[in-house]
């Protein structure tokens, strides 16, 4: 029996209702906005699954990449990027080890793919891993779901939702009532039920994700702890309203490559978003 992970189809369409390119707008902006170097002409997007942004920037003439874990994402990527006519390099790796031999302008991990992060040594050595691929005055730019989705009875997203695309209905049940998170471990399996739609045929695809609740301090600390990043600025969506913001629905950060104080070593960490 297949996951939403081995669907890469289906969780496309699930996600339909972002707004990639409007996205991919925001990402370049904070770019010109905190990055040294001039325009972004090489990106990386981690556990990227269909890789719909990567396949953005590619569209925009930027030289871009995708790495996911999935095999069955690897290759629906790869396909649509040839049905599309945009050039693509689509890696299989893990987003705590990779190590492609090369640095980019700019790094992204979109829609709370941290939370497969379940571990803090996991997410320390993922920081490591992007940092070692920036290439001088690069960013990092991870999004997360905001901590208000989990510390609170009045969450910034639902968990149900329809999308129609070309002739398709999609519903999604992400997460359920009966879903708790682990106290201790802040990890949740939520259940995810996607029916799709088309014509007169339905498909059902359900499944269990484990999630990892990442809090705002425990990224910070994440971060110190690495020291190879420091957080240059944090975003609650994708416009200019801060994290702190009521209605802010995303914690986005925006990492650079640490600069250690002269004498000191490369982990220094000077005193996320």
């Amino acid at each position: 029996m297949s996951g939403i992970y081995d669907e890469p189809r289906v969780y496309e369409l699930a996600c339909g209702f972002r707004d990639v390119p409007a996205e991919v707008d925001a990402l370049l902006a904070w770019c010109a906005r905190h990055r040294r170097g001039g325009p972004v002409r090489t990106v990386l997007e981690l556990a990227a699954g269909p890789a719909e942004h990567a396949r953005e920037f590619a569209r925009r003439g930027i030289a871009a990449t995708a790495l996911d874990i999935n095999p069955a994402m690897c290759a629906y990527a790869e396909r649509a990027a040839e049905r599309q006519g945009v050039g693509l390099r689509v890696v299989r790796d893990d987003m705590t080890s990779f190590a492609l031999g090369r640095r980019f302008d700019l790094v992204v991990t979109m829609l709370d793919s941290t939370s497969h992060l379940m571990t803090l040594d996991a997410f320390t050595a993922h920081l490591d891993r992007a940092a070692a691929h920036l290439a001088d005055g690069g960013l990092y730019i991870v999004e997360m779901s905001h901590p208000r989705d989990r510390l609170s009875d009045e969450p910034s997203v639902s968990t149900g939702w329809t999308v129609e695309r070309g002739g398709v209905h999609v519903t999604v049940r992400w997460g359920e009532p009966t879903d708790r998170l682990d106290p201790v471990t802040q990890i949740s399996d939520d259940h995810v039920t996607v029916t799709v739609t088309e014509g007169a045929a339905t498909r059902v695809v359900r499944d269990v994700v484990p999630y990892r609740f990442w809090s705002a301090t425990e990224v910070e600390a994440a971060v110190r702890l690495s020291g190879a990043l420091r957080v240059v600025a944090r975003y609650g969506d994708f416009g200019d309203v801060p994290v702190t913001d009521p209605e802010a629905w995303r914690m986005i950060l925006v990492l650079a490559r640490a600069v250690p104080d002269a004498g000191q070593g490369a982990g220094a960490q000077p005193g996320i978003g």
